[in-house]
């Protein structure tokens, strides 16, 4: 099959949690807002989204269509594509619990996106930068340690795993885990700088993660965009912890 992904062309952002799984297993996708022509681009998302086309629209990017079906919510697309990309557990109750992961991982993408743009979406950085200051605080003292914490136990924990998240071989969470520790590094070095002794586990994920021959290849093409003060992951040196 081959799929259609829909997200703003020139960020990262919660697409890329999806990018990097279609990219690992090597499926077919047009990043259709990337694209120029009939049907793609920016209008074309914009136009599912409007419900002039849809009986149940998606609220907002990202989302995927894939045959007749649209899906949306990156936790979602990611529980749909999981099995069929080869990138989910069998058992059901390993799904589930690999789909609550991404769940928390999406805790934590809201938890960051919030340290810039704390009072409105609608809003400058500039705007609301005192508001920032003080949620950035609460993040890097408190929100970040206890996140990445968790998900470093997930990985101690996972019996006979080799270092995975979910199961014994690599599922999405464990992209989506790659993803988080590269974003936080670009936008809270310091933090990680501190952190990352206490996340043995989650550091050699993301090491192994990007060595991976696909996800190489990926982040050595123009696909992969660089990080920006546009996206969710946004280095503010303001905002990052000094002691």
């Amino acid at each position: 099959m081959r799929y259609e992904l829909f997200y703003w062309p020139s960020i990262q952002g919660r697409g890329e949690f999806v990018r990097l799984a279609l990219e690992e297993a090597s499926a077919e996708y047009i990043d259709v807002a990337r694209e120029r022509g009939r049907g793609r681009g920016v209008a074309a998302m914009q136009r599912l989204m409007s419900g002039r086309e849809l009986t149940r629209p998606p609220f907002a990017p990202p989302f995927l269509r894939a045959g007749h079906q649209v899906i949306a919510q990156t936790a979602n697309i990611l529980h749909f594509l999981g099995p069929r990309l080869g990138l989910a557990p069998e058992s059901e109750s390993a799904r589930l619990w690999a789909h609550q992961l991404q769940l928390t991982v999406e805790d934590l993408v809201v938890d960051v996106h919030d340290t810039h743009h704390p009072v409105g979406g609608s809003l400058y950085y500039a705007e609301q930068r005192d508001e920032a200051r003080r949620r950035a605080g609460f993040f890097t003292g408190e929100r970040a340690p206890e996140l990445l914490g968790y998900f470093e136990q997930v990985l101690q924990t996972n019996s006979g795993g080799r270092g995975y998240g979910v199961a014994r071989r690599l599922s999405y969470v464990d992209l989506s885990l790659f993803q988080v520790v590269a974003g936080l590094r670009y936008a809270f070095p310091q933090l990680m700088e501190q952190l990352e002794p206490s996340l043995p586990g989650l550091v050699a994920l993301h090491d192994r993660v990007k060595q991976r021959p696909n996800i190489a290849a990926y982040l050595a093409s123009p696909r992969r965009l660089p990080f920006n003060e546009d996206g969710i992951f946004r280095h503010y040196p303001e905002l990052d912890c000094s002691d």
